[in-house]
């Protein structure tokens, strides 16, 4: 007696289970460290990198000599350099990280795992991150040498450094999106270096250029301490017992009204890291006389790179000063107080671009591939 089978049902697809997000991740970061630690240029640019570091930090300690802001100069030199030189590190650190394994046949092995794009692109930032914190951790030793120094607190020191940190964090984002979204490891380089530099340089271009953009006429006040002619030798050099006097100049000139254009200058990667740190200055000392010719017509504190940059920006976000009087002449360098600060606005436009590029580059990594472009490799 035969039985009529019914045809089955069939049940869902289910998706292959996924690995826990920490230990996908851990597992990419482990085998992109192993692959970086396994060459010998790895070891050879840490080297060459400690030796540059270390000459520009005796060069500037034996041309800097004792002034009264030594410390609180060669640190910020210290960090401006390892910004500087960061910038330049970390895309060929992150710019090959995807497009690379694509090439080498290793991409598609990956995919094929319980990997997931999101797991993939964490891990190959993280091991480019940590590449670049090795430069900085090997800079440590000059950092504390110019901590030793003084003329620079704990809190200036810890938020220079973390910033640091961040914008190399933020660099290496791009190139890993970047290097996804590209097909060919050059192309994926040379448009990190672009848009590095149109974040150092291209912001300082348009800032320069929108200038003559805000062009105003103001009244022009200026002030300063001078030595009447009667108080003057026939050399021109003032008589024995000569006051100062102070004489007060006014004309009209177009000058530019700066606090319209500053926040373009706020995604500066320079900018974010200087105005994020809280200079103590506080405690610089008070002139103690107005004479231009004596020793004491200071203060003469003279600021580092980074603190220089802080202080520029300020200046421009409170526009053109139009009033200057005798005492402010006197005053070599006096800070402007933070009142809005712009780091966060740049620290934003830069968390925006990097975050888009690893959205477009978790969106191409994702399997099945809809659409692939001529010639590329996935097996």
């Amino acid at each position: 007696m035969s039985t009529a089978t019914e045809p089955s049902t069939p049940g869902p697809v289910r998706s292959a289970p996924s690995l826990p997000f920490t230990t996908a991740v851990r597992t990419v970061f482990a085998l992109e460290m192993k692959q970086r630690l396994r060459g010998r240029g790895w070891y050879w640019m840490l080297g060459i990198w400690f030796v540059v570091v270390g000459f520009i930090f005796v060069l500037g300690l034996r041309v800097i000599g004792a002034t009264d802001n030594e410390g609180g100069i060669l640190f910020d030199l210290i960090v401006g350099f390892v910004l500087f030189f960061g910038l330049l590190v970390s895309p060929g650190l992150s710019a090959n990280a995807v497009n690379g394994d694509r090439a080498g046949g290793i991409l598609a092995i990956l995919q094929v795992t319980l990997l997931t794009p999101g797991q993939l692109l964490a891990g190959k930032w993280l091991a480019s991150w940590a590449g670049s914190l090795a430069f900085l951790v090997l800079s440590t030793p000059f950092i504390f040498w110019a901590l030793a120094l003084g003329g620079v607190t704990g809190q200036e020191a810890a938020v220079s450094l973390l910033m640091l940190a961040v914008e190399l964090g933020i660099v290496c984002a791009i190139g890993v999106g970047v290097s996804a979204l590209a097909n060919r490891p050059l192309f994926s380089i040379v448009s990190t270096y672009m848009l590095v530099a149109l974040l150092a340089l291209g912001t300082l271009i348009v800032f320069g250029l929108s200038a003559l953009l805000v062009m105003e006429e103001r009244t022009i006040t200026s002030s300063y301490y001078t030595y009447p002619e009667s108080g003057l030798d026939s050399m021109g050099a003032p008589e024995p017992g000569a006051e100062l006097e102070c004489v007060t100049q006014t004309y009209q000139s177009e000058v530019p009204n700066t606090q319209y254009i500053t926040w373009i200058l706020a995604a500066n990667p320079f900018v974010v890291v200087a105005d994020a740190v809280p200079y103590n200055v506080e405690d610089l000392p008070e002139p103690e006389t107005a004479d231009p010719y004596g020793p004491t017509g200071g203060p003469y504190y003279t600021p580092g790179v980074m603190e220089t940059i802080s202080q520029g920006v300020r200046t421009a976000q409170a526009g053109p000063d139009t009033d200057q009087t005798c005492e402010e002449a006197t005053q070599a360098f006096r800070p402007l107080p933070q009142e809005t600060p712009v780091w966060p606005l740049g620290l934003g436009i830069q968390l925006v671009l990097a975050a888009a590029l690893l959205l477009g580059a978790r969106r191409k990594l994702t399997m099945p591939a809809r659409r692939l472009a001529r010639g590329t490799r996935i097996a």
